[in-house]
């Protein structure tokens, strides 16, 4: 009777009753937020203070120091969707079921065809999900391949034109089916390409997101750091530093961490390995930004330095750059827990262009290039944030539009779909992917129940 007393409580964060402590924010007829932008600390709230509209921009020097607060273990426990259970978000846009019963749906890609590849990693299979002709719903499903070892990223090559295979992220390998448009069931067995650093423990990071350059001429695979904050990278210091850091790019790992929280990139062939890019924790989502080429990540930070500190982000992957693990985070604040260990980096580090309230746990991310949505959508980024754990009130849970002007991130962030949030203890729903279909809509998976939903413009909306 308590957790029902609680569920009842507050069945919706996004509920009128349930934003007590939201500044009063206008909407304009798109519904998105034309008034006060939450700045400083106004961005630090909870999952209560999420709406559709509402708009945040966290700069470096908004970051309060280490161990400002506690760091508690706060895991969320996953319920059933209530009955009267909405997704909101903005006026002018409807969110619906667009399918259920899958095995925890993670990422996802939309094929030229239309049809969506979702990674049911846990299940160890890539499943295809062909829309309707109004894509409103899914029309048939299919297994495309079993037998994989926690698969995650998915691309198609040669990324423009008719494709010819499909590649897949396991989480200790690189594979490729051939492919031909329309197949939804793979026409041969998965050519192993190369192996990929594994999860040094139980506790490592997983995930293996892989993307095309715009040329195809280089595939770029995601690494996640095997713990947390680096405490099993050995000590170097003198002339052992001196020799890592010639032969090594800026701000590269080494020992169990070698090869980790990096961007890699290899060949179509799966050869050439090279390290494109060091220091991104868990760069858990990558993309190509499809008019400039530009790589982005969405990157999830390190844990148990407080509730605010350090914010996970969503940047411009620049080759050669080194964005900070384990050393450093959000530019030269450097890690507490490993003072003193890098002092020749400091100066070194780029930081981030788009600061993501900590612990939000940003998975999937993709440009939006369609023409349903209002013309200012257009070139930018959606991201599906999968909800804190390391935090004493949740937030996260939701899927968030990053605002990029010609290429260029803004820094700023607005809540697109929120609701997922039941009370302090539960949540109905965590989203992971997000893709664009045929149409224009908006497609976005949650691992909790097995659900992907659909975005569509249902009226006219003014641009902001």
């Amino acid at each position: 009777m308590q957790g029902l007393r609680l569920r009842t409580a507050c069945i919706l964060a996004t509920s009128l009753t349930c934003l007590a402590g939201l500044p009063a924010v206008a909407q304009d007829a798109s519904g998105s937020a034309s008034g006060k932008i939450l700045n400083g600390k106004d961005a630090f709230g909870d999952f209560r203070t999420d709406a559709p509209g509402v708009r945040r921009h966290i700069k470096p020097g908004d970051l309060p120091a280490p161990f400002a607060t506690q760091s508690p273990r706060n895991r969320v426990e996953l319920a059933k969707k209530p009955a009267d259970a909405q997704l909101k978000t903005l006026s002018g846009f409807t969110v619906k079921t667009f399918a259920e019963g899958l095995e925890k749906p993670r990422a996802m890609r939309t094929a030229p065809n239309g049809d969506i590849f979702v990674a049911e990693s846990t299940s160890g299979r890539i499943t295809v999900l062909r829309p309707s002709a109004d894509t409103s719903k899914v029309e048939s499903k299919q297994v495309f391949a079993t037998g994989l070892n926690r698969p995650y990223g998915i691309a198609f090559y040669p990324p423009t034109g008719e494709p010819q295979w499909v590649y897949v992220g396991n989480t200790d390998s690189l594979v490729r089916f051939p492919y031909r448009s329309g197949d939804m069931k793979a026409r041969g067995q998965a050519e192993m390409l190369t192996k990929l650093p594994i999860p040094s423990n139980e506790l490592g990071h997983w995930t293996r997101d892989i993307v095309f350059a715009k040329d195809g001429s280089r595939l770029f695979v995601a690494i996640g750091s095997g713990t947390n904050y680096g405490d099993d990278v050995p000590k170097r210091s003198g002339a052992a530093l001196d020799e890592w850091n010639r032969n090594n790019p800026l701000g590269a790992a080494w020992g169990p961490e070698r090869n980790r929280a990096d961007v890699l990139s290899f060949d179509p062939q799966g050869k050439n390995e090279k390290i494109y890019a060091t220091g991104l924790r868990n760069c858990s989502g990558i993309t190509i930004n499809p008019v400039n080429g530009d790589l982005w990540c969405a990157t999830n930070e390190r844990d148990l330095l407080g509730d605010n500190i350090p914010p996970d982000y969503v940047t411009r992957v620049k080759q050669g750059a080194f964005y900070g693990w384990p050393w450093y985070y959000t530019g030269d604040n450097e890690e507490p827990r490993l003072k003193g260990a890098r002092p020749d980096l400091k100066g070194h580090v780029t930081v981030p262009d788009v600061l993501i309230q900590a612990h939000s746990a940003a998975l999937g991310l993709t440009f939006y290039e369609g023409d349903q949505f209002p013309a200012d959508f257009k070139g930018n980024i959606f991201v599906a944030l999968h909800g804190s754990w390391n935090r004493q009130k949740r937030t996260g849970y939701k899927i968030i539009r990053v605002i990029v002007k010609d290429g260029v991130p803004t820094g700023e962030y607005e809540d697109f779909v929120t609701g997922f949030g039941i009370n302090d203890a539960h949540v109905w729903g965590r989203p992971v992917g997000v893709t664009v279909a045929r149409d224009g809509s908006l497609l976005f998976s949650e691992d909790g129940n097995g659900r992907i939903f659909r975005v569509s413009r249902t009226a006219r909306a003014s641009s902001r």
